[in-house]
């Protein structure tokens, strides 16, 4: 069972990897779509949450306090649900759509809860046990 729980948390990880990569790729878009949502100060909000996604993906990834880098992804999520993808505000497709990315973004961060409870009996493959 170790390597189903090294799989599913690599492919966790790659997740938010993947989007930390976008986020600096693409950092312009982001920081434009971030301010149509009403962000507050755009560039730097989605400079920092690039950093937590690159952050919380690579420690989850690596098992190096592991517990960490799932609670930095779980500040991460739960606001930007509720900051960026607002479905309530929206009508038609447009709803739907936002909802969709709206409850991911929960599930995703209740995944990582999860992943922050299993972390203090020791993650198979792991670099470190928990910081806390």
């Amino acid at each position: 069972m170790d390597i189903l729980e090294l799989i599913g948390r690599l492919v966790f990880a790659g997740l938010f990897l993947f989007y930390a990569v976008q986020h600096a790729t693409q950092f312009h878009g982001y920081s434009a779509f971030a301010g149509s949502r009403g962000t507050p100060f755009p560039k730097l909000a989605v400079a920092v949450t690039g950093l937590m996604l690159a952050g919380g993906g690579g420690l989850v990834a690596l098992g190096l306090w592991a517990d960490l880098g799932a609670l930095i992804l779980v500040v991460f999520l739960v606001p930007v649900a509720f900051v960026i993808h607002p479905f309530w505000k929206f009508q038609g497709q447009e709803r739907a759509g936002e909802q969709g990315v709206f409850l991911k973004d929960l599930a995703l961060g209740g995944a990582a809860l999860v992943l922050i409870a299993l972390s203090h009996d020791g993650l198979a493959h792991a670099v470190s046990g928990p910081p806390f």
